[in-house]
Protein backbone atom coordinates (compact mmCIF):
# COMPACT_ATOMS: atom_id res chain seq x y z
CA UNK A 1 0.00 0.00 0.00
CA UNK A 2 2.89 2.36 0.73
CA UNK A 3 4.29 1.77 -2.75
CA UNK A 4 0.91 2.63 -4.28
CA UNK A 5 0.79 5.80 -2.19
CA UNK A 6 4.29 6.76 -3.38
CA UNK A 7 3.30 6.17 -7.01
CA UNK A 8 0.15 8.26 -6.57
CA UNK A 9 2.13 11.09 -4.97
CA UNK A 10 4.70 10.97 -7.78
CA UNK A 11 2.05 11.18 -10.49
CA UNK A 12 0.30 14.01 -8.65
CA UNK A 13 3.59 15.87 -8.24
CA UNK A 14 4.46 15.49 -11.91
CA UNK A 15 1.05 16.74 -13.04
CA UNK A 16 1.16 19.63 -10.56
CA UNK A 17 4.55 20.66 -11.94
CA UNK A 18 3.39 20.41 -15.56
CA UNK A 19 0.19 22.31 -14.74
CA UNK A 20 1.96 25.09 -12.89
CA UNK A 21 4.52 25.55 -15.67
CA UNK A 22 2.12 25.42 -18.62
CA UNK A 23 -0.54 27.59 -16.96
CA UNK A 24 1.87 30.48 -17.53
CA UNK A 25 1.26 30.11 -21.27
CA UNK A 26 -2.00 31.98 -20.67
CA UNK A 27 0.07 35.12 -20.08
CA UNK A 28 1.94 34.52 -23.34
CA UNK A 29 -1.34 33.97 -25.18
CA UNK A 30 -2.73 37.29 -23.97
CA UNK A 31 0.49 39.15 -24.79
CA UNK A 32 0.80 37.70 -28.30
CA UNK A 33 -2.89 38.31 -29.06
CA UNK A 34 -2.62 41.86 -27.70
CA UNK A 35 0.44 42.56 -29.83
CA UNK A 36 -1.23 41.16 -32.98
CA UNK A 37 -4.14 43.56 -32.45
CA UNK A 38 -1.81 46.52 -31.77
CA UNK A 39 0.22 45.80 -34.90
CA UNK A 40 -2.86 45.38 -37.07
CA UNK A 41 -4.81 48.46 -35.99
CA UNK A 42 -2.07 50.92 -35.04
CA UNK A 43 0.77 49.97 -37.39
CA UNK A 44 -1.20 48.40 -40.28
CA UNK A 45 1.08 45.39 -40.12
CA UNK A 46 0.29 41.68 -39.89
CA UNK A 47 2.68 38.90 -39.00
CA UNK A 48 1.05 35.63 -39.99
CA UNK A 49 3.32 33.57 -37.79
CA UNK A 50 2.09 35.54 -34.75
CA UNK A 51 -1.51 34.93 -35.75
CA UNK A 52 -0.70 31.20 -35.76
CA UNK A 53 1.15 31.43 -32.48
CA UNK A 54 -1.56 32.35 -30.00
CA UNK A 55 -4.09 29.64 -30.95
CA UNK A 56 -1.23 27.14 -30.96
CA UNK A 57 -0.15 28.27 -27.49
CA UNK A 58 -3.76 27.93 -26.40
CA UNK A 59 -3.90 24.35 -27.66
CA UNK A 60 -0.62 23.47 -25.98
CA UNK A 61 -1.72 25.01 -22.70
CA UNK A 62 -5.08 23.25 -22.56
CA UNK A 63 -3.72 19.84 -23.51
CA UNK A 64 -0.82 20.17 -21.07
CA UNK A 65 -2.90 21.30 -18.08
CA UNK A 66 -5.81 18.87 -18.51
CA UNK A 67 -4.33 16.36 -16.06
CA UNK A 68 -3.64 19.19 -13.61
CA UNK A 69 -7.34 20.08 -13.77
CA UNK A 70 -8.20 16.41 -13.20
CA UNK A 71 -5.88 16.37 -10.18
CA UNK A 72 -7.76 19.37 -8.76
CA UNK A 73 -11.14 17.76 -9.53
CA UNK A 74 -12.01 20.64 -11.87
CA UNK A 75 -13.51 18.54 -14.64
CA UNK A 76 -17.24 18.41 -15.28
CA UNK A 77 -19.13 15.59 -13.62
CA UNK A 78 -22.68 14.80 -12.59
CA UNK A 79 -22.67 16.28 -9.11
CA UNK A 80 -26.24 15.24 -8.42
CA UNK A 81 -24.89 11.82 -7.41
CA UNK A 82 -21.26 12.53 -6.65
CA UNK A 83 -21.30 15.56 -4.34
CA UNK A 84 -23.57 14.16 -1.59
CA UNK A 85 -21.89 10.73 -1.66
CA UNK A 86 -19.65 9.49 1.13
CA UNK A 87 -15.91 9.17 0.53
CA UNK A 88 -16.32 5.42 0.10
CA UNK A 89 -19.03 5.85 -2.55
CA UNK A 90 -16.95 8.52 -4.30
CA UNK A 91 -14.01 6.11 -4.34
CA UNK A 92 -16.15 3.41 -5.94
CA UNK A 93 -17.58 5.87 -8.50
CA UNK A 94 -14.09 7.12 -9.35
CA UNK A 95 -12.78 3.59 -9.71
CA UNK A 96 -15.58 2.60 -12.07
CA UNK A 97 -15.30 5.88 -13.98
CA UNK A 98 -11.54 5.55 -14.44
CA UNK A 99 -11.68 1.89 -15.47
CA UNK A 100 -14.72 2.11 -17.76
CA UNK A 101 -14.35 5.57 -19.24
CA UNK A 102 -11.14 7.50 -18.55
CA UNK A 103 -8.47 4.88 -19.28
CA UNK A 104 -10.26 3.52 -22.38
CA UNK A 105 -10.68 7.12 -23.60
CA UNK A 106 -6.97 7.85 -23.23
CA UNK A 107 -6.14 4.59 -25.01
CA UNK A 108 -8.39 5.55 -27.94
CA UNK A 109 -6.85 9.03 -28.12
CA UNK A 110 -3.33 7.55 -28.15
CA UNK A 111 -4.16 4.79 -30.62
CA UNK A 112 -5.94 6.96 -33.17
CA UNK A 113 -3.76 10.05 -32.85
CA UNK A 114 -0.34 8.42 -32.80
CA UNK A 115 -0.14 7.98 -36.59
CA UNK A 116 -1.46 11.51 -37.12
CA UNK A 117 1.14 12.99 -34.74
CA UNK A 118 3.98 10.78 -36.03
CA UNK A 119 3.28 11.88 -39.60
CA UNK A 120 3.34 15.50 -38.53
CA UNK A 121 6.69 15.00 -36.78
CA UNK A 122 8.13 13.09 -39.73
CA UNK A 123 7.21 15.97 -42.07
CA UNK A 124 8.18 18.68 -39.56
CA UNK A 125 4.79 20.12 -40.35
CA UNK A 126 4.32 23.87 -40.20
CA UNK A 127 1.42 26.22 -40.65
CA UNK A 128 -0.84 25.77 -43.66
CA UNK A 129 -0.84 29.56 -44.04
CA UNK A 130 1.79 31.04 -46.37
CA UNK A 131 4.26 32.86 -44.13
CA UNK A 132 2.82 31.11 -41.08
CA UNK A 133 4.72 29.71 -38.14
CA UNK A 134 6.86 26.58 -38.39
CA UNK A 135 6.57 23.88 -35.74
CA UNK A 136 2.95 22.77 -35.88
CA UNK A 137 4.29 19.26 -35.31
CA UNK A 138 5.32 20.32 -31.79
CA UNK A 139 1.79 21.48 -31.04
CA UNK A 140 0.31 18.24 -32.36
CA UNK A 141 2.72 16.29 -30.17
CA UNK A 142 0.83 17.62 -27.16
CA UNK A 143 -2.12 15.44 -28.12
CA UNK A 144 -0.04 12.46 -26.99
CA UNK A 145 1.18 14.36 -23.92
CA UNK A 146 -2.49 14.91 -23.09
CA UNK A 147 -3.30 11.19 -23.42
CA UNK A 148 -0.35 10.13 -21.25
CA UNK A 149 -0.80 12.71 -18.48
CA UNK A 150 -4.56 12.13 -18.26
CA UNK A 151 -4.01 8.35 -18.14
CA UNK A 152 -1.40 8.75 -15.39
CA UNK A 153 -3.70 11.01 -13.39
CA UNK A 154 -6.43 8.42 -13.86
CA UNK A 155 -4.07 5.83 -12.38
CA UNK A 156 -3.48 8.17 -9.44
CA UNK A 157 -7.26 8.45 -8.99
CA UNK A 158 -7.53 4.68 -9.16
CA UNK A 159 -4.86 4.31 -6.48
CA UNK A 160 -6.64 6.89 -4.28
CA UNK A 161 -9.85 4.90 -4.69
CA UNK A 162 -8.14 1.63 -3.78
CA UNK A 163 -6.55 3.17 -0.69
CA UNK A 164 -9.85 4.64 0.51
CA UNK A 165 -11.79 1.43 -0.18
CA UNK A 166 -9.14 -0.55 1.72
CA UNK A 167 -9.47 1.84 4.67
CA UNK A 168 -6.04 3.46 4.19
CA UNK A 169 -7.14 7.08 3.89
CA UNK A 170 -4.04 7.93 5.95
CA UNK A 171 -1.90 7.15 2.87
CA UNK A 172 -3.78 9.70 0.74
CA UNK A 173 -2.30 13.22 0.95
CA UNK A 174 -4.66 15.75 2.54
CA UNK A 175 -4.73 17.89 -0.59
CA UNK A 176 -5.89 14.87 -2.61
CA UNK A 177 -8.68 13.69 -0.32
CA UNK A 178 -12.27 14.15 -1.34
CA UNK A 179 -13.01 16.72 1.35
CA UNK A 180 -10.22 18.92 -0.05
CA UNK A 181 -12.34 19.43 -3.19
CA UNK A 182 -15.63 20.41 -1.56
CA UNK A 183 -16.71 24.02 -1.77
Amino acid sequence: MNALSLLMRSINGMNRLIGNVFAWLSVGIVLVCFWVVIERYFFANTRLWMQDLYPWLNGVMFTAVAAYALFHNDHVRVDIFYRPASDLKKAWMDMVGVLLFLLPFTFVVWKYCFVFVARSWRLHEGSANPGGAPGLFLVKGFILVFAVTIALQGIAMLIRSILIIRGRKDLVPENYRYEAFTE
